[in-house]
């Protein structure tokens, strides 16, 4: 019987889902709400004070500052760490599952990007995520009556994703320049700048598999494939059939850029099994 209800409570779960209007937070709202699951979603400015839902089953946290070009290192704190830190605490007084995106931008200029690694983070945005991270490996070296894990997302990308404007991803970008302005935009030396794309739908379902999983952590979120720049940049300009143009890397974006990530994803593979969609048949079939 207990198995029974196990299997019940996660086929019909109450989530909810902190930045559910934003590009992640959306397509994680939508897909779980098709599984057939009581979805709840809440963002700033939704109630002066953040209190936790009575009977949840898992907050997925979602919602924070995701621009890399934010430099309030105030807002930041409070926006991504404080905020962060508080729910995990609401958590853990109502017994809630957490799981919450981190970013794979915590590993700055890294090489081999294992969750083990040294964090070198490049700009305001990932020391937010860093510090969180550290706080949640803290907290989970102890004995813990819930379940939290960290998702350190590489490159997302997919549906939805225009409504994060200059934050998007080269393919929604390129995409976008190639239907309105007949023509792409690649920054000088494209080719050696290379980058773990993960479709959006692949990380709908990290976050559904990694439920089941009774293991609290942090956790690479990506291919493990990376693919440059001016491949993305060639294949949408053939698909148009457009031209490409090169213009200078802004001088805001030099020394805070990654020129590299690709996940290490041994850790996450002994937790699901996803045949991560390739972003070249993603642009193909868009």
């Amino acid at each position: 019987i207990l198995k029974i209800l196990m299997k019940l409570w996660k086929i019909f779960m109450n989530i909810l889902i902190t930045g559910h209007r934003g590009f992640i937070g959306k397509n994680l709202w939508l897909y779980f709400k098709s599984k057939g699951h009581n979805v709840q979603g809440w963002e700033w400015g939704d109630t002066v004070e953040f209190l936790l839902p009575p009977d949840l089953d898992l907050v997925i946290h979602c919602g924070a500052i995701s621009s890399t070009t934010e430099y309030n290192a105030e807002k930041l704190m409070e926006k991504n760490y404080e905020f962060t830190t508080d729910l995990i605490v609401q958590c853990l007084e109502h017994n809630v599952d957490l799981q919450y995106a981190s970013s794979a931008s915590v590993y700055g200029d890294g090489k081999t990007f294992r969750e083990t690694d040294d964090c070198r983070p490049m700009n305001g945005y990932a020391w937010s995520k860093y510090l969180i991270d550290r706080f949640v490996l803290e907290a989970i070296s102890m004995p813990l009556p819930i379940n939290i894990q960290g998702f350190r997302y590489f490159n997302v990308y997919g549906p939805w994703e225009s409504q994060k404007g200059n934050q998007a991803s080269p393919i929604s970008k390129f995409n976008t320049e190639a239907l309105t302005d007949e023509s792409i935009k690649l920054f000088n030396d494209s080719e050696n700048y290379l980058r773990d794309f993960i479709c959006v739908d692949d990380v709908c379902k990290v976050h559904e598999q990694m439920i089941d999983a009774d293991v609290s952590g942090i956790f690479n979120v990506g291919t493990g494939h990376a693919v440059s720049f001016q491949a993305i940049g060639e294949a949408i300009a053939k698909k148009h059939n457009v031209n490409i143009n090169y213009i200078p890397m802004p001088g805001s974006l030099k020394g805070s850029y990654q020129e590299f990530t690709q996940a290490n994803i041994e850790k996450l593979s002994k937790y699901v099994n996803i045949n991560f969609i390739k972003v070249e048949d993603y642009i193909d079939n868009v």
